[in-house]
Formats: structure tokens, sequence, C-alpha cells
């Protein structure tokens, strides 16, 4: 039977112990109805997990035994980044989840002309805390030990300028690929050179990418790719894509 397993944002140690409040401890109590000497599986990001046990329950409030750790790892051998127009509400939502469960290692938001969403200061952070805690729950559920890092939202044009989605690449040419998705592109992903080590796929919001802002990328160095005959919807193209370049260059 797969054990639960549980995010804890602070250091984990064999025979320490942690306490487990808030919205996770209710999912564990309340949701999955585990009681107190039930095994859980925990981890905090930096790599690896940790066996661990529930020692008591009192006030919402979990403490949580750790045991031994384990040296699991399930991520990619492709360091794989979206950069990501923002779409409305549920779609956005959809994307970050399925993203992190492809392995994607960098989920860039990004605001473009078309984009229907705009966020001031402050719902931008309350956004990004969103989208960060649905990549936890993702990570949650499919085995990964280390979390994708979710920038703050920027416009495409300041994605452009800075090279930010280059971030944790090393070196240049093949090995490190630029992806623009549009439907009008010649060139298919299985046709790509190879080998590649980071790829960073580009995909616009609902509205898709003006034509500028199309060219803007390709003049940055994004290769124009498209997935086939038929236009798909942002959050649709966003999982066809990732999950293509994790088959060619990944581990699907």
């Amino acid at each position: 039977m797969r054990l639960t397993r549980v995010y804890v944002d602070a250091p984990l140690a064999a025979g320490t112990r942690v306490i487990l409040e808030g919205n996770a401890a209710s999912h564990v109590t309340r949701v999955l109805r585990l009681r107190v000497g039930e095994a859980l599986t925990l981890f905090n990001g930096a790599g690896g997990e940790y066996a661990a046990s529930i020692e008591a329950a009192r006030g919402g409030r979990l403490t949580v035994a750790v045991g031994e750790p384990r040296a699991v790892e399930r991520e990619s051998p492709l360091t794989l980044t979206l950069a990501q127009g923002v779409s409305r509400g549920e779609r956005m939502d959809l994307v970050v989840q399925k993203a992190t469960e492809l392995g994607v290692s960098a989920i860039v938001p990004l605001f473009t002309e078309r984009s229907v969403v705009r966020l001031g200061a402050q719902q931008a952070e309350r956004k990004l805390n969103h989208w960060r805690a649905i990549a936890i729950a993702a990570c949650e559920q499919s085995g990964r030990n280390r979390l994708p890092n979710v920038a703050p939202p920027v416009s495409l044009a300041d994605l452009l300028r800075s090279g930010a989605d280059r971030e944790g690449a090393s070196g240049s040419g093949v090995h490190n690929m630029r992806l623009l998705l549009s439907p009008g592109a010649t060139s298919r992903i299985d046709a790509l050179p190879r080998p590649a080590t980071s790829v960073t796929v580009l995909i616009g919001p609902e509205g898709g990418l003006t034509n500028a802002e199309q060219e803007a990328a390709v003049a940055a160095g994004f290769l124009p790719v498209r997935l086939g005959p038929r236009v798909l919807r942002t959050e649709t193209a966003a999982i066809a894509a990732l999950a293509l370049l994790q088959r060619e260059f990944g581990d699907l």
C-alpha cells in the first residue's frame, strides 16, 4: 500500500519530531482518516524522503515522529521550464498541477498582450502562493521530493530581456533549447535535434501570442514548434507539449 506523503517546510532528521497543523493536519486526519500509530512519508523539497508515524493528535495538531531517511529521487534528467501565459482560474491551476506531475523544474507565469488576467501586486502575491500550494500538493501526490520553482509572474517582454527562463541551465547550443509553441510553425517536437538536457517551452494564454510577441520570442532565440494540425486550448497545449518533451528527452 502506498504511504501518504506530506510536505513539511522545515528541516527533517531521523529521531526528531515535527508538528503538523492547519491544512496539512486536517487533510491527514479528516480526509485520509489516519490515526495515531499510522505511517506517513515526509519530505521537505530538499531531496529524499523520511519514514514517519503519527505519535499524537490533539487540538488540530499532529505530532509526527521522523524515522529513517530514504535516498529516493524521482526527478527527470531533463531540466524543463514552462513559461506559461497566465490563463483564467482553474485553467492555470490545472497547468501548474499537471506540469508539476510531469516533472518540470520551473514554471514562469507570464503576462502577455492578450492575457485576460491582470493582477495587482497583492493579488499577484496571493496567486503565487496559491500556485505554489498546488505544486506542493502535486508533489505529494506524484512522489516528487523536490519542488519546482514557481516564479513570480512577469511580462513576456521582461522574460525575453532577462533570459529568466534559462535559470539553472549551463552552456549553449542544442543541449539547451528554447521552444515557442505556435500553430503556424512547421517544426515538430519529435524532429528536434538531440541531445537536449535543458528545454524551455513558451506557451501563450487563451488568446495566444500576438505576431509581434512571437517575432520577439524568435529574435530572442526561441524556435517555433507545433503539436499537430489542431489548435489546442492553452492548458491542453501545455500538458501535451510537456509530455512529448519528457518522452523525447526525459523519462516518460
